[in-house]
């Protein structure tokens, strides 16, 4: 499926969000008094941070492919 650029941008911008409120999460729950407690929540937003990190780069080579 073929994208435009303005799509792609949206996207990109959407998820670059969502990516920052995300490594925020993982600062509050490492700050937190025992964070072991929520090594589970943490665990999770890493990973969802690191496949928004990914869809980010995959979005920026499609950009850079449409240019």
């Amino acid at each position: 499926m073929e994208y435009t650029r303005e799509e792609l941008l949206e996207a990109k911008r959407q998820i670059d969000s969502t990516l920052h409120k995300t490594e925020k999460v993982i600062e509050t729950f490492e700050a937190r008094e025992n964070p072991r407690r929520y090594r589970s929540q943490i665990t999770l937003a890493r990973r969802r941070a690191e496949a928004f990190a990914i869809a980010v780069r995959l979005i920026e080579r499609e950009l850079a492919e449409k240019e």
